[in-house]
């Protein structure tokens, strides 16, 4: 039976993971904004895609990264990037991929896929100018105790009511799990996200780039 102290730190990290991503940009455009969002009906088969609120001015910007983090963290030279799956795994990879040793916080881990060239340009740019609403608190605290890094693993988890693929926009879902590891050997608790993905091109010959994630 699950502990109630687990079951709030779970919660907690799950908190993390989802305000990493639906505050510091979701549902940004990329190069190709003029093409229409589909509605999560046709999508996901619920509400329509969050939007993200706008800057907070409470807390200052994040730091960045400060190194590499432990782990298979792809680049996007080692995946075939005409191919939107390869895309959307390797940059959902180094989203979820953190490190409380060179990270002052989840947020850096976005900004490194935004300058290893994982995300459109539009979207890069909201990542790096987003202002975190809070600290990354509790959870992040006791990983950077044990000096711990997550190790990610992803299912693809398409919807057969998501939008067909056009030469220039491609939508896909991925379940992701992040677990935290220390260095110390402590063992965090998993944590599961679904993952929607929005990848954008200029030209149906040209490589793809992630435009959006949102986690609902």
């Amino acid at each position: 039976m699950t502990s109630p102290r687990t079951r709030s730190t779970t919660a907690v990290v799950a908190t993390v993971l989802a305000c990493v991503l639906t505050a510091a940009g979701c549902g940004s455009g990329g190069e190709q904004d003029a093409a229409v969002r589909p509605s999560a009906s046709a999508a996901t088969g619920t509400g329509s895609y969050p939007t993200p609120p706008g800057p907070s001015e409470a807390v200052p910007l994040p730091t960045g990264s400060k190194g590499t983090p432990e782990g298979d963290v792809p680049r996007p030279a080692d995946v075939d990037r005409r191919n939107a799956d390869a895309v959307g795994r390797g940059a959902l990879t180094v989203m979820w991929t953190y490190d409380a040793t060179v990270d002052s916080g989840p947020h850096d881990a976005g900004l490194r896929a935004a300058d290893a060239g994982w995300l459109t340009k539009a979207y890069a740019t909201r990542l790096r100018a987003h202002r975190a609403r809070s600290a990354p608190g509790a959870q992040w605290r006791e990983w950077a105790d044990h000096r711990a890094h997550t190790v990610v693993t992803l299912r693809k988890a398409e919807d057969a009511a998501k939008p067909a693929d056009t030469g220039t926009e491609a939508w896909r879902q991925w379940t992701v799990t992040a677990t935290p590891s220390g260095r110390d050997g402590w063992q965090g608790e998993p944590t599961t996200v679904v993952a929607y993905v929005r990848l954008t091109r200029t030209a149906a010959d040209e490589t793809w780039r992630v435009a959006d994630v949102t986690v609902p």
